[in-house]
C-alpha cells in the first residue's frame, strides 16, 4: 500500500515545478527489432521539469562537467521513468541523461525524478 507522506511529497513537488518549470519532453528512443531490423523509434513524452545549472563546486570535471545540467521532472501525468540514455528536450536544448534519480521511496510512488543531462551532440 503507498504510504501518504510520498503522495503528499510528489504533489508538492509537482506543485513547485509547475510553479517554476517549463514544458519540455523525454524522449525514448527504442532499439531496431534483432531480428527484422528497422529503424531506431524514437517516442516523445510531454513532461514539466525544471532544468538548473550546478554550481561550482559540485562540477568535479570527471562525473558533472561545465555544461551538465541538473533536471527536475514531475513524474505526475509521466508515462515512463527517465532512465540513461533518454533524451530531455528544455529550453530549446536536447540533453542526454546520463545519471537518473527516480526519488522511490516505497517502491510504489514516484516522487520526482532527478537526472544529471549532457548536451547531446
Amino acid at each position: 500500500m503507498a504510504n501518504p507522506l510520498f503522495a503528499r511529497l510528489q504533489a508538492t513537488a509537482q506543485r513547485l515545478i509547475a510553479k517554476y518549470g517549463q514544458t519540455g519532453t523525454v524522449t525514448r528512443i527504442s532499439e531496431p527489432d534483432p531480428v527484422n531490423g528497422g529503424d531506431p523509434v524514437p517516442t516523445p513524452h510531454t513532461a514539466t521539469l525544471v532544468p538548473m545549472q550546478y554550481e561550482a563546486k559540485e562540477i568535479d570535471g570527471t562525473e558533472i562537467l561545465a555544461g551538465d545540467m541538473q533536471i527536475y521532472i514531475s513524474s505526475v501525468g509521466l508515462a515512463i521513468v527517465p532512465t540513461v540514455g533518454d533524451l530531455v528536450s528544455a529550453s530549446g536544448k536536447t540533453f542526454r541523461i546520463i545519471n537518473a534519480d527516480p526519488n522511490n521511496y516505497d517502491g510504489l510512488t514516484n516522487v520526482v525524478f532527478i537526472v544529471q543531462g549532457r548536451i547531446a551532440s
